[in-house]
């Protein structure tokens, strides 16, 4: 699911906004998705991308990015390093937020306790199996200071899904 350039990708990403690269790679492989990819929710939005950003964040990154919510929306969806680092930002947002890792990647998924509860649990199941994750995690927010949203759109190039390697 990763390859050199992706990898790359995720931990400038995870650099930047001060996030664990392993929680990073935890919720790429529960969230499943594709560069070009874009999935309906039942609300009338849509995921997209390896990370599944959901278009809710299009306005914020549009006007941060000072273009229009279609341009974001296809750079969102069609380039992985646009994407990682949009992920990589709403996980310093919740965290900022929380103040709890936990929590942060619950959210990330859903507000509604349950649903975020179970998501959170995916990820830190799949963090286990990787070997990326070796005792319970003990969130706690680090106190540097981002950017407050994506102010640049990171390019390096793209993912190549004939490169994956697993």
């Amino acid at each position: 699911m990763i390859n050199h350039l992706f990898a790359a990708c995720l931990m400038m990403a995870a650099q930047t906004y001060s996030v664990p690269p392993q929680v990073l790679v935890g919720i790429l492989h529960v969230e499943g998705g594709r560069i070009g990819q874009q999935v309906p929710n039942k609300n009338g939005t849509y995921d997209l991308g390896p990370m599944q950003i959901n278009t809710l964040w299009l306005p914020t990154l549009a006007k941060n990015w000072k273009v229009s919510e279609k341009t974001a929306w296809q750079w969102v969806r069609d380039d992985g390093c646009t994407n990682v680092n949009v992920s990589a930002w709403i996980l310093r947002q919740n965290l900022n937020a929380t103040g709890s890792l936990a929590k942060a990647v619950a959210y990330y998924h859903s507000r509604t306790p349950s649903l975020g509860s179970k998501y959170k649990s995916k990820v830190v199941e799949v963090m286990r199996r990787k070997g990326l994750l070796s005792k319970p995690v003990q969130a706690q927010a680090e106190t540097v200071n981002p950017p407050k949203a994506p102010s640049q759109r990171i390019q390096l190039g793209r993912y190549d899904e004939a490169e994956d390697k697993g």
